[in-house]
């Protein structure tokens, strides 16, 4: 299973204690993955997608904790079509369905059903669990998160403007900075960076998966520090290779074409040590001589050895 199939997994298992927030869910699920219906003699009917699983089973509990009602996939009752998606009944009838709704602001007291193009209602996210208990639903039914071990995206597509902009307000709540993007016909609330996406599913109550994403993030580091480190190393030695070979080419040059017996003293001596060692380092060569002498000063000699040698082949 994917990572954000992990994620979902453990939401749809997490309900809120509190009433209050267990309102918040529904009308998550519903907003979400659900919609509402009302007939001309009043019946309203509330539809889940057909393939939303998790989030029917979890409408089903919390239906029961909060209003103690059981309820289950009307099969007498015909499906709706919407979208190009397939919704099925689970919920009908008239005053009690009507209070259900009223209590979780999916519906006014005029009866008009409120659906994503009008938002989310914030008297249904006042206090800040409801805003938890709200965000988690919500990313059960239209929220995916990318395998932390390849790259850092969590996102929620919402199929109105003015729902996804209360969801980043809401997110933003939590000091958690979000975007928005249109793709194709979809508005995308998404969070790129990864400390984000932890705080995130701290904040919808995910710790399983948050402590998941942060053993990822810590090998995914160490891996990257790691190669920056041995590309470092290798382009060091590199340079290093590169300047013995540069030194070595001119040092044969002058024994040719000028003679080590003409150079002063202490270059022909340092010349002399650097074909006998070809691959020491400049530490290493400044050992060998006698007396020794410092990196700076086998560098110096080097360098004139390698300035004589440009000069006499002109």
């Amino acid at each position: 299973m994917s990572f954000s199939g992990d994620v979902k997994n453990e939401l749809a298992k997490q309900i809120a204690t509190p009433r209050h927030c267990q309102l918040s869910e529904l009308a998550a699920i519903v907003l979400g993955s659900g919609l509402i219906r009302c007939s001309e003699s009043g019946m309203y009917t509330v539809f889940l997608q057909s393939d939303a699983a998790a989030q029917s089973r979890k409408f089903f509990t919390i239906l029961k904790k909060a209003f103690n009602i059981e309820a289950s996939v009307l099969d007498k009752m015909p499906e709706e079509h919407a979208g190009g998606k397939v919704y099925l009944p689970v919920l009908s009838g008239t005053e009690e369905i009507s209070s259900i709704l009223k209590s979780i602001h999916l519906i006014d007291d005029t009866g008009k059903i409120r659906t994503a193009d009008d938002g989310i209602s914030h008297r249904l996210v006042r206090q800040s669990c409801c805003k938890r208990a709200f965000l988690r639903d919500t990313f059960l039914c239209i929220g995916s998160v990318s395998d932390p071990s390849k790259s850092y995206h969590l996102e929620f597509v919402c199929t109105s403007e003015r729902m996804a902009d209360d969801l980043k307000e809401m997110i933003e709540s939590f000091d958690i900075e979000a975007r928005i993007v249109m793709r194709k016909k979809y508005y995308v609330v998404y969070i790129k960076e990864s400390t984000a996406i932890v705080d995130l599913l701290n904040v919808m109550e995910a710790p399983v998966s948050l402590m998941n994403m942060e053993n990822e993030r810590i090998v995914k580091e160490m891996r990257n520090s790691i190669n920056r480190r041995v590309n470092c190393e290798t382009a060091n030695i590199t340079k290093t290779v590169n300047a013995a070979s540069r030194q070595t080419a001119d040092i044969l040059f002058l024994r040719d074409h000028y003679g080590f017996e003409n150079l002063p003293k202490g270059l022909e001596d340092m010349a002399r040590v650097r074909l006998q060692y070809p691959d020491a380092t400049l530490l290493e060569l400044g050992k060998y001589l006698d007396p020794p002498v410092g990196k700076s000063g086998v560098n110096h000699r080097l360098r004139k050895l390698s300035e004589l040698a440009e000069k006499i082949r002109g």
